[in-house]
């Protein structure tokens, strides 16, 4: 490949085998000598690279300054801050990119690496696509961070997918992460996962609060389940929700947090703000919502009357009949449903709930069989 130095367009799988540094080290060289590249696929996942290796993988695309079009995959290898920081200058030259797949996750970087990543990604200005994951390492604030401030400079963004998750990133980084988020106000599709870190209320707020200003949205893929937080958080991550009134598919996972009744009832105002929806996939089971919150989530539900497909789980909580009832009222408004996944176990639901959400389920298929 080192004399391939006319190439323009490169398409380079290599992942799932068994290669290491050394192997890498050359690959990476020969990557350096294709100065004309416009166009890189380059896939090196699920190997046995370390940071040696990256390294050199980074050098070689540093020399790569003519891209527009870049993906770049390396997770599942065994590269640690060293590697992540060289690959992150590499990137920093790459200022001419307007699509950008980038994905090194489940690896072993911590927050140097990140910052350098982040340091990187800051002088792609022009992207209007960007798929980044760093999930699954050891990235805490300081890391997240500086990703954060990267994004805020990516305000083209039209598409963005972003997983950060399985990290240990708190409440600082997530801030950040946040008011990155916040410039990025031309997005209309949008993936964010920072599930399974140690994010609390403050912020959950932030995020909230960008989430408010991605007011373009149609798509929203949004999943911040196994965190720490309770209701504050959960409010401002609902009032943001309730700006993104031109959502047709949501997915949408708060659970295994600490959100309680005041919690799912901000949510579920922000739920029935959604009017256009047509796929809906709402997780909030693992917390603490009893009748309150699930009858304010029901009578957001109300108003998704345009549903077709709908998996809905508000299970292992603490919802008695009056809840279960509202949102039984609330599913019999979806009478253009084809497909439900619904799921509310592990509560405290007497007869007078489970017959109201019976009858509810009754009077939709009597409907749905009019239709037919």
């Amino acid at each position: 490949m080192s004399n391939c130095t006319q190439l323009t367009n490169l398409y380079f799988n290599i992942s799932k085998n068994q290669i290491g540094d050394d192997g890498a080290t050359t690959i990476g060289a020969a990557l350096g000598n294709c100065k004309l590249l416009t166009n890189l696929y380059f896939e090196f996942w699920g190997n046995k690279i370390g940071d040696k290796g990256a390294q050199n993988i980074g050098l070689g695309l540093s020399n790569c300054t003519q891209l527009t079009n870049l993906e770049f995959g390396i997770s599942e290898n065994q590269i640690g801050d060293d590697g992540a920081t060289t690959i992150g200058a590499a990137l920093g030259n790459c200022k001419l990119l307007t699509n950008l797949y980038f994905k090194i996750g489940r690896n072993k970087i911590g927050d140097k690496g990140a910052q350098n990543i982040g340091l990187g990604l800051s002088n792609c200005t022009q992207l209007t696509n960007l798929e980044f994951g760093i999930s699954e390492n050891q990235i805490g604030d300081d890391g997240a961070t500086t990703i954060g401030a990267a994004l805020g400079n990516c305000k083209l963004l039209t598409n963005l997918y972003f997983n950060i998750g399985r990290n240990k990133i708190g409440d600082k980084g997530a801030q950040n992460i946040g008011l990155g988020l916040s410039n990025c106000t031309q997005l209309t599709n949008l993936q964010f996962g920072i599930s399974e870190n140690q994010i609390g209320n403050d912020g959950a707020t932030t995020i909230g609060a960008a989430l408010g200003n991605c007011k373009l949205l149609t798509n929203l893929k949004f999943s911040i389940w196994g965190n720490k937080i309770g209701d504050k958080g959960a409010q401002n991550i609902g009032l943001g929700l309730s700006n993104c009134t031109q959502l047709t598919n949501l997915q949408f996972d708060i659970s295994e947090n600490q959100i309680g009744d005041d919690g799912a009832t901000t949510i579920g105002a922000a739920l029935g703000n959604c009017k256009l929806l047509t796929n809906l996939k709402f997780q909030i089971w693992g917390n603490k919502i009893g009748d309150k919150g699930a009858q304010n989530i029901g009578l957001g539900l109300s108003n998704c009357t345009q549903l077709t497909n709908l998996k809905f789980g508000i299970n292992q909580n603490q919802i008695g009949d009056d809840g279960a009832t509202t949102i039984g009222v609330a599913l019999g408004n979806c009478k253009l449903l084809t497909n439900l996944n619904f799921q509310i176990q592990g509560n405290k639901i007497g007869d007078k709930g489970a017959q109201n959400i019976g009858l509810c389920l009754m009077i939709l298929r009597s409907f749905q069989s009019l239709v037919k």
